[in-house]
């Protein structure tokens, strides 16, 4: 008998690792009054012990073989059917051939396990040195339906497996994910910020129209940038940890910080009319700054989108326990096919040329509203085109 062979080892811990295995086989020597039973891994060179119970003293242990073509498991496998024998000396097939002879039993039963994808296992088998009653219906379904039980965890162990392997692939991923994502902010964050100033600084200087033209194109282009790392980090925060945080106030300045976000915009789109009405009658607790970042993303959405050369109007009004912020423009109305996905990462619709972004602005923008449980939402026409949140004032 050789050791097995090491492709071959995770069939043997299959096996030995489904803890019903050990049960069954002392029902089957219970039953049918054998002293030997196993389950045997058979392929077209190996005949390999995965489980055994033995009270005959044969001799063989998890992990040990035998010689395949001594086995009548060989003609199991080429023929993927059972066979049953009573009493090797009466029966007129198997009287004659070497493997009982060779191994000294009288009595034999050995049932194919196959795989839930129809390949070949092993077999269910059992031995004794004397005659047993086997070939009736409840004994060959008893070992038909243990092979199935057998089938059916190695099959689930495979699945578990392959699973756990995912998992792993998954876990590996995140880590480069999250590695990457930390690079992004630390390395890309301040030289933006550093373009974006000195672009600033060179504005305030007497220059040319071209270089002032430049400048201001340096510096629409820094101010884009740093708003898609902050919406990049906030994605990679919301799937990864626990959502965007919040940082909460119980009356947040919101006049004050809606028209600096205005503001800030209006220096990147200087020629854009922006008409505001605030209608402050109750103070919103709120993270101040995320609302700010949620109503810049639904303006410079506007800004894009909407018609150049007419006015974008904007609504805040807190009363009646909610806070309602509205921008509106002008413009072709959102595709149908794009407004199902459009608070979905990476939707970007039918973007015009130069419009093109990561698709990430009204994502995050719809995080940021449900974070305050409230919700973003969008109603668009031929004439124009609405964003409205609604959240509570507490």
């Amino acid at each position: 008998m050789a050791d097995i062979q090491v492709d071959f080892s995770a069939d043997v811990e299959a096996v030995m690792s489904i803890p019903i295995v050990p049960n069954l086989l002392e029902v089957i020597c219970r039953t049918t009054g054998m002293g030997f039973a196993a389950i045997a891994r058979v392929t077209d060179e190996k005949w390999i012990v995965c489980s055994v119970r033995d009270e005959i003293m044969f001799g063989l242990g998890p992990g040990d073989e035998l010689k395949l073509e001594t086995t009548i498991c060989h003609e199991i496998r080429q023929s993927g059917k059972g066979v049953i024998i009573d009493h090797v000396d009466n029966d007129p097939a198997f009287r004659g051939h070497h493997t009982p002879e060779m191994y000294g039993f009288q009595s034999y039963i050995s049932i194919p396990i196959i795989r839930r994808d129809g390949t070949f296992f092993g077999t269910l088998c059992a031995i004794d040195p004397k005659p047993a009653k086997l070939n009736n219906p409840e004994t060959i379904g008893m070992f038909k339906l243990f092979a199935d039980l057998i089938a059916f965890h190695l099959h689930s162990i495979e699945q578990l497996a392959f699973a756990k392997q995912k998992l792993e692939e998954e876990q590996r991923t995140a880590e480069l994910r999250e590695q990457f994502i930390a690079i992004l902010g630390h390395d890309l964050r301040n030289p933006a910020g550093a373009i974006l100033n000195s672009a600033q600084l060179l504005l305030r200087m007497p220059l040319d129209e071209r270089t002032t033209r430049v400048a201001n194109i340096i510096k629409d282009s820094s101010y884009r940038i740093r708003g898609l790392i902050e919406n990049i980090m906030d994605f990679a925060s919301g799937r990864l940890g626990g959502g965007i945080s919040l940082n909460r106030n119980v009356n947040e300045p919101m006049a004050d910080i809606l028209s600096h976000a205005i503001s800030e915009l209006q220096i990147v789109y200087p020629d854009r009319i922006i008409e505001a009405d605030f209608e402050f009658n109750e103070p919103v607790n709120c993270d101040g700054k995320r609302i700010a970042q949620l109503f810049s993303n639904i303006l410079s959405n506007a800004f894009t989108h909407g018609k150049p050369n007419a006015p974008v109007k904007v609504k805040a009004i807190s009363a009646d326990g909610e806070f309602v912020l509205s921008v509106t423009n002008q413009g072709a109305k959102i595709p149908d096919s794009a407004m199902a996905r459009l608070f979905q990462p990476y939707s970007r619709g039918e973007a015009k040329p130069g419009q093109q972004g990561l698709g990430l602005g009204l994502y995050i923008a719809s995080q940021i509203a449900a974070e305050h449980n409230g919700k973003l939402s969008v109603v668009s026409s031929d004439e124009e085109t609405c964003f409205t949140l609604i959240m509570p004032v507490n």
